[in-house]
């Protein structure tokens, strides 16, 4: 297998520049369209670097993902999930952050790159109070870099207009099965739907 293994290759090997758009689309700090877009998501994917490598966590909610303090502070509660902490352990290590903010429908993505903290703040995490709870955490974002993603991924893959794939796919319950001998898939599929309803935040 041939590598690439310098800067200089690379740029050999992809001849075009990169055109005026993909430049000058680049912003340090939210602008309005910027800021509308990222108002209308309920989900994005959390990427963080530490010690151990990467990690992308895949974030949602009933409302925005997140709430826009101001032009370069953004504010992503951490809502319940499995308590392994990934992201959260590399932010503490390492505030280097990126974010992808999808909209049902829409081709385009939205990306924020920039540095992260991890708040415990009574009055942070209070401000997501959701039926009478709230994240124990809350993620603080300040924002380097805005810009819009290439739109052809999403049209490539037909991501929004193929409907549900998934139907003859393996469960987590069967993934989980392979990975641990004697782990009762079944049971964990069977159980999952009413464990998610009552522990969503």
């Amino acid at each position: 297998m041939r590598i690439v293994e310098s800067i200089e290759a690379l740029e050999a090997l992809y001849e075009r520049r990169p055109s005026g758009a993909a430049l000058d689309k680049v912003t340090d700090r939210l602008m309005p369209a910027q800021a509308r877009w990222i108002a209308a998501s309920r989900f994005c994917v959390l990427s963080t670097v530490g010690p151990e490598g990467t990690d992308a966590s895949p974030r949602g909610d009933d409302g925005p993902v997140v709430r826009i303090a101001d032009e370069r502070t953004l504010l992503l509660p951490d809502w319940r999930g499995n308590n392994r902490m990934d992201s959260l352990r590399n932010i503490v290590r390492d505030g280097r952050v990126s974010l992808m903010f999808l909209v049902p429908g829409a081709a385009s993505v939205l990306r924020v790159n920039g540095r992260a903290v991890v708040s415990d703040d009574p009055e942070l995490t209070g401000r997501f109070a959701h039926e009478g709870k709230h994240p124990r955490s809350v993620i603080v974002v300040t924002v380097a870099e805005v810009y819009p993603q290439c739109a052809r991924a999403v049209i490539r893959s037909g991501l929004w207009s193929r409907g549900n794939e998934s139907a003859d796919l393996p469960s987590v319950g069967e993934m989980v099965a392979e990975a641990k001998a004697g782990f009762d898939g079944d049971a964990y599929d069977a159980e999952w739907p009413e464990r998610a309803k009552t522990s969503m935040w």
